[in-house]
């Protein structure tokens, strides 16, 4: 019997992202506040119990070696489970802008699978799971908004951001992770590590209309500085708050006022350069986010209200 769920994988902003220091481990220490938005990939999510295990992955023929596909096989392997797994995948976040659109596809699949296969694990072993996929794939387990620390992947429930509205803008540029981290090497120092963490703890507590802080906007600028001009023209448009998100290259204006709103998404269309995209996108909160979960996987979850979900077919 063939189970099958359509839902949808949301990419996030970073509210800020701090990089203090190099680890002895190689990785950087991070402090960031994560939030889902509406802008989302879809996702079609079909499995059939089979002696073996054959992972088809559709619609994606240009990015190898990926991340949803990789989540499939490691939770199967992890629960000793077999079948036939095919992914339909419709991308609409785009590539290489800081959104999370490859880590949050990984979490739909370790959310969805285990519900339709009847796959019983536990909420810290999908989270150890989703650490060997990506350092932001955690996130995406929980959605809402977070705090994150470490690389990313030690995560704390923050309350719920205000029901912003925002403008999103992604040039066709793709930033690279590993060059953005290289440029901002040589200037980690310049910023001393206490009023790095002062700034941002301000914000995290709330103080954010003061600022957005990303630490790699500087390198990544300065690496392209079409995106510069992407930044000034969202604050003349009238946004609040402008930052970039990740490591680039997306980058969001948050609207007080809807009209305003509106007409610089209408402007922008106008003039937008070759390859240029612009979304008009909203937060998406925790309850949302799970209740989504919930109405996506009603035929084959329990009725109850545990997180993550539960099959109705386990046994």
């Amino acid at each position: 019997m063939t189970r099958t769920a359509r839902v949808r994988a949301c990419a996030k902003l970073n509210l800020g992202l701090r990089v203090l220091y190099k680890r002895p481990d190689g990785y950087h220490e991070l402090r960031t506040v994560f939030q889902t938005i509406s802008l989302a990939d879809r996702l079609e999510i079909s499995f059939s119990p089979a002696r073996s295990t054959r992972i088809e992955m559709l619609g994606t023929p240009d990015i190898p070696d990926n991340l949803a596909e990789r989540a499939a096989r490691l939770l199967l392997e992890a629960a000793a489970k077999h079948g036939h797994v095919r992914l339909q995948l419709t991308k609409n976040i785009p590539s290489g802008a800081g959104l999370g659109g490859g880590s949050s596809d990984a979490a739909a699949v370790l959310l969805a699978l285990p519900v339709l296969s009847g796959i019983r694990l536990p909420m810290e072993h999908l989270t150890a799971l989703a650490t060997q996929l990506g350092s932001d794939v955690p996130f995406f387990l929980y959605g809402g908004t977070a705090l994150g620390l470490g690389r990313g992947e030690e995560l704390y429930p923050l309350p719920d951001q205000p029901a912003e509205q925002a403008l999103l803008i992604a040039p066709a540029v793709h930033s690279s992770t590993a060059d953005a981290y290289r440029d901002l090497s040589a200037t980690l120092k310049n910023v001393p590590l206490q009023a790095k963490l002062d700034s941002f703890q301000r914000g995290a507590w709330g103080d954010s209309k003061s600022s957005l802080i990303n630490d790699f906007e500087a390198v990544v600028l300065a690496r392209y500085p079409e995106l510069a001009g992407i930044r000034e023209r969202l604050r003349r448009a009238g946004a609040s708050r402008v930052s970039m998100t990740g490591s680039g290259s997306a980058i969001f204006g948050i609207f007080d006022n809807p009209g305003k709103l509106e007409r610089a998404k209408m402007a922008w269309e106008k003039q937008a350069t070759a390859g240029e995209r612009a979304f008009v996108i909203s937060f998406v909160n925790r309850a949302s986010y799970q209740g989504a979960w919930q109405r996506a996987l009603k035929l084959d979850r329990k009725g109850d209200h545990t997180w993550p979900l539960q099959s109705r077919h386990a046994r």
